[in-house]
């Protein structure tokens, strides 16, 4: 690891017993608990991201996670699901989450749907839009043929404030900068949208990945959002299907080669704290 301060801002927990998850099922790797005394590293702080949890259950994730910050202060915020996409039925839960001292955004999954539809849904806006007024951010978890549509969406509520997971996945199995390099650019042209240098080796040949592969996507990130709006994220335990988490803090370190240590602070702790209020 750095002799650098490291906010990891992207990390789920989960059990089975205490929360339903089913989708990994699916992922027999990854398909068992892993909480907190799992994680593999010294950080100064771990932001939980919401583990797309059986349908219904977004709240009940949000107290267990709570219990488990208070036998760990490293946890020290929380993105959690909302179904935005209910439109105002969601405001009752939007309201919830927004008085919940340790909840700073919500996320409700992108991908797997049909983004257009979804992006352009009045009701899915409106839900969005009213995170602002609540003090949380909206984060973005799709793939990279589904930026158009975000983007518009990001344009679309200038006052929400967006994190992009994962640099938008990319598609780095089929060896692809374009569109996806424009489509960056364009997110980053708006000052209301910061991006997570995360789950890129996921996106990749897991057993096959190279850092050759990887960098120029993680390059092109941080150059289009500058290291005050790029923020360091694991992505574990999902991660662990292609990388571990030394590795991969390896690799971020060579993707900043070129940076200031001033920048690469920023990268691995400034932004994340600023984006998600640490020490509120």
């Amino acid at each position: 690891m750095p002799d650098l301060p490291i906010v990891d801002a992207h990390v789920h927990f989960w059990d089975g017993d205490a929360v339903p998850i089913e989708w990994t099922a699916q992922v027999p790797a990854i398909d068992r608990p892993f909480l907190p005394a799992d994680y593999p590293a010294e950080v100064e702080a771990l932001v939980f991201v919401e583990a797309d949890v059986a349908p219904g259950r977004h709240l009940d994730e949000v107290a267990w996670v709570e219990g488990l910050a208070a036998r760990d202060p490293r946890i020290a915020a929380i993105v959690a699901h909302a179904p935005l996409e209910r439109g105002e039925a969601a405001l009752p839960d939007l309201d919830r989450l927004a008085a919940d001292p340790l909840v700073r955004g919500v996320r409700r999954l992108i991908q797997g749907r049909d983004a257009a539809a979804l992006c352009a849904d009045e009701g899915f806006g409106s839900a969005v839009r009213a995170l602002a007024p609540r003090d949380l951010h909206f984060e973005l978890c799709l793939t990279h043929d589904q930026l158009p549509p975000a983007a518009a969406l990001c344009a679309a509520c200038p006052g929400v404030r967006f994190v992009l997971d994962h640099i938008g996945k990319p598609p780095i199995r089929a060896g692809g900068l374009d569109p996806w390099r424009a489509e960056i650019d364009r997110l980053a042209a708006l000052p209301n949208v910061v991006c997570k240098l995360s789950g890129v080796a996921t996106e990749a040949h897991h057993d096959a990945w190279t850092p050759e592969a990887l960098l120029p996507y993680m390059r092109h990130a941080l150059g289009a959002f500058g290291a005050g709006r790029t923020l360091y994220g694991s992505d574990w335990p999902v991660a662990r299907l292609a990388i571990d988490l030394g590795r991969w803090v390896d690799l971020v370190e060579e993707a900043m080669e070129d940076l200031s240590e001033a920048e690469r602070r920023e990268v691995f702790a400034g932004t994340a704290r600023r984006v998600y209020r640490l020490g509120d």
